[in-house]
Formats: structure tokens, C-alpha cells, sequence
């Protein structure tokens, strides 16, 4: 009888083995995919590579050409969002009346936005240049919107001296058109 419990144990031992294997796969897989994804949000928009599903046939192979990647140089790590989230317009060809964004002073990089309507992807509003310590308050959408609210993403660019985009920041923001 000992031998038997004991048989079924070894069996039962080596299922569960091969069960933390596997979820160690999966695990290693998964952080091998995020790793892939905030690597590839730092990649040169104008390299139109996609990212690639990482699988346990080519995790090595992504894992090193991640760890050989130069980053990009002048990217800032951080950025300072100064804006209100609601944008108030009398009507869609006026401007607004509490519009404001501003480019802190404690920002590294002077900054470009868009603003994009969630529900039909249309840019309504494509900002100036706003350097470091400068500031948006006179808002006069590029759209006429009828009345009613809209969400939309404002997309910051984070621009180098030539205004080449190194990275973005996505913000969401709400438009109210009054009439």
C-alpha cells in the first residue's frame, strides 16, 4: 500500500512540476511583452515596425535585441500636464472661454498638441508651438461643432529643436459647446 501512495505522490509531484513550468513560461512570456510594448513607445515614429507577439520560440531573440536597442537621445523620461480637462465654447466658432494650456517651466522640451475627437477621430484643433514656460489660453477650435459635449484626447508632442516629435503624452479632454 506504501508503494502505491507513494507512486501516486511521485506523479502527483511531477504534474504540479510541470504546472509551475508552465505558468513560468507564461509569466516570463508576459513580462517579456510589456517589456517589448514601453520599449516600442520609445521607438522613432518613423520606423513603421510593429511590435511583435513574443512567443517562447522568439523570447530570447526579442529580450536581446531589447537589451542591444539604443534609446533614443533627448527623450524626456517625464513631463509636467498643465491644462484644464473641460474646454467651454459658446458656440463651435468662437473661442473658448477657459481654454488653457501651458508648457511648465520645469518642463525639458517645447511641446505641440492635437486635439482629436474620440467618437469620429477627427483632429478639431491643432496647437502652435508652445515653448518651455509658455503658455495657450485663446482657443479657437479648427472644427465648427454644433452644440453638445464631446470626448476627444489631446496628444501632446514632445518636440526637439527641429520639431521632430521624440515622444507623446495622451491626455483625455472634454469640449462643451454651449450653442
Amino acid at each position: 500500500m506504501s508503494d502505491k501512495g507513494e507512486k501516486q505522490s511521485k506523479k502527483a509531484n511531477k504534474g504540479l512540476i510541470i504546472v509551475i513550468i508552465a505558468a513560468l513560461v507564461v509569466i516570463a512570456a508576459l513580462v517579456g511583452v510589456i517589456i517589448y510594448m514601453i520599449h516600442s513607445k520609445n521607438a522613432d515614429e518613423a520606423d513603421d515596425k510593429r511590435p511583435v507577439v513574443v512567443t517562447e520560440e522568439n523570447a530570447e531573440q526579442i529580450a536581446e535585441e531589447i537589451l542591444n536597442r539604443e534609446e533614443p537621445q533627448g527623450v524626456p523620461m517625464s513631463y509636467q500636464v498643465t491644462m484644464n480637462s473641460t474646454w467651454e465654447f459658446e458656440s463651435g466658432d468662437k473661442a473658448s472661454s477657459n481654454a488653457y494650456v501651458a508648457n511648465s517651466a520645469d518642463n525639458e522640451t517645447a511641446v505641440y498638441f492635437d486635439v482629436v475627437r474620440n467618437d469620429t477621430q477627427e483632429t478639431i484643433y491643432q496647437s502652435p508651438v508652445i515653448p518651455v514656460g509658455g503658455e495657450l489660453s485663446s482657443v479657437k477650435l479648427d472644427t465648427d461643432l454644433d452644440a453638445g459635449d464631446y470626448e476627444c484626447t489631446l496628444t501632446y508632442h514632445l518636440i526637439d529643436e527641429d520639431q521632430n516629435t521624440l515622444t507623446t503624452v495622451n491626455m483625455w479632454l472634454m469640449v462643451k459647446v454651449a450653442n
